[in-house]
């Protein structure tokens, strides 16, 4: 008994030094959003969509959560942002060429119909980033509508 009791208590002296360590926050402008707005010009619904569903994890601004605060779950969200902004990242839309967006908004149609995105381990916590059958419709048609504009773009030679 002696033994499980200073196993506890160690694991506890760690969990509560490991408090004072965290992940570098995703805490950008913004404005670093206003290009991606701009050029792919989503309605109010759908651009309050992408507020609600997808900012967090697919731009350079991140809500956090009160658990956030919590290690390791802090290292975990960080991950999940991480891998996200590596897949889709609207803050770095400026200066990207246009058949990467367009390959983006191929990718983003593709994961909207297939309900992979938003993540359900986001919209555990998030249940206002749920989307439903109309609004997944909406952000279709509109990142549809996006990748027609960027087909009739000219093409570098």
């Amino acid at each position: 008994m002696k033994l499980l009791k200073k196993i506890l208590i160690t694991l506890l002296v760690v969990f509560v030094i490991a408090q004072f360590f965290g992940p570098e926050k995703n805490e950008g402008e913004l404005a670093s959003m206003d290009a991606f707005y701009a050029e792919t010009n989503p309605s109010a619904e759908v651009k309050h969509i992408l507020e609600v569903s997808c900012n967090d994890c697919h731009s350079n601004v991140t809500r956090y959560p009160w658990y956030n605060k919590i290690t390791p779950v802090n290292y975990w969200l960080a991950e999940h942002v991480n891998d996200g902004k590596k897949h889709f990242n609207i803050s770095n839309w400026e200066g990207t060429s246009t058949k990467r967006k367009d390959h983006k908004f191929e990718e983003l149609i593709g994961m909207v119909e297939e309900k992979e995105m938003p993540l359900e381990s986001y919209t555990w916590s998030h249940t206002d980033a749920k989307l439903t059958d109309a609004q997944r419709k909406s952000v279709i048609d509109w990142a549809k509508q996006v990748r027609l504009k960027y087909s009739l773009e000219p093409k570098p030679e």
